[in-house]
């Protein structure tokens, strides 16, 4: 059976931290690829170069699932890849730049709190599925954006190295809180 099981699972020290502290977003290139290897992990990018912009997310306020669909019935697993992110004050460059990211399919790369980078939407790209704009009611509540983009894809998110991030990583990004 091609699909056997290789190896468990040991506990190991509790060293990792939850939330997500970055996300990377390029417009999904169709003449580009990822490169992918069989352990998981993205071995470059072709027809990206300087295509990602980052955005840097407030600590604890931002996360990012994965979800497996097994359909015993007909036989089929697909991966629902989701990340959510907070940007905090409602601005109209920020704004403008929610409403172009609504009108494409993008890459996506997630950075966690263990400075792990992981790739969404690799073969299908991801879509912004919500989005809000709030303005919160006491004086201490969010006054900003929450949004989300969500990813179909056959395989589970694929790890980045951090070093292959400098060639596709844009510098342009815009001044927030």
């Amino acid at each position: 059976m091609s699909c056997g099981l290789t190896t468990g699972y040991a506990l190991g020290c509790r060293d990792s931290a939850g939330g997500i502290k970055e996300v990377r977003i390029a417009v999904l290139n169709a003449t580009g690829s990822v490169g992918t290897n069989g352990s998981g992990t993205v071995t470059g990018f072709t027809g990206y170069s300087s295509s990602f912009y980052e955005y840097d997310l407030t600590k604890a306020t931002s996360q990012m699932t994965e979800t497996a669909n097994v359909s015993l019935e007909n036989g089929t697993v697909f991966y629902q890849q989701d990340v959510q992110f907070i940007i905090n004050k409602l601005q109209v460059a920020v704004r403008n730049e929610l409403r172009l990211l609504a009108r494409n399919r993008v890459l996506a790369i997630v950075r966690d709190q263990n400075d792990r980078y992981w790739l969404l939407g690799a073969s299908n790209g991801c879509d912004m599925s919500a989005g809000t704009a709030q303005t919160g009611t006491a004086f201490g509540d969010r006054s900003g954006y929450d949004i989300t983009l969500t990813g179909m894809e056959t395989e589970p998110m694929f790890l980045v190295s951090g070093t292959l991030l400098s060639g596709i990583t844009s510098a342009t990004q815009i001044s927030g809180s």
